[in-house]
């Protein structure tokens, strides 16, 4: 037993779902999943343009890419995890039936990769760092973003 009076199993698992969870507010449809495993001070690195600090931020995220690909999905394939952090390499995909990045619906299947690294708390998820694969989706897409 450590000084919290959990065991290290239960702290994993703990964290584990942590980060599950906010995938699954993705897959869901259901930005309020986050208020259950982000911190309050969450630091998302980086921010999206436009994107305001913290769990309030990652739900409009949220909305807007299940706006964008209302049948998105994010399959975890890899979750590297020691106490207090966890490395994902996932995979988003879904159809484009709305605007996303300035590009209007093209009705075309995507599939991107996104990779992640969280520090955990033991209950909440503290900081992530995330790349995804956006030179994949514009492929996909057939388009690029303009530069305004």
């Amino acid at each position: 037993m450590n000084a919290s009076g959990t065991d290290l199993s239960t702290r994993l698992r703990v964290e584990r779902a942590a980060v599950e969870t906010l995938y699954r507010a993705f897959s869901e449809k259901n930005p309020d999943l986050v208020d259950e495993v982000l911190a309050s001070d969450w630091d998302d690195i980086p921010l999206a343009p436009g994107q305001q600090p913290g769990p309030e931020g990652i739900k409009v995220i949220i909305r807007s890419f299940t706006q964008a690909f209302p049948d998105l999905q994010i399959a975890i394939h890899d979750m590297i995890q020691e106490p207090g952090r966890i490395g994902v390499r996932a995979e988003i995909s879904g159809t484009h039936r709305g605007e996303i990045f300035g590009i209007a619906s093209t009705g075309k299947e995507v599939k991107f990769r996104l990779h992640e690294f969280h520090t955990l708390d033991g209950k909440h998820i503290t900081t992530t760092w995330h790349m995804e694969d956006w030179f994949a989706l514009f492929l996909q897409l057939g388009q690029f973003p303009s530069q305004a």
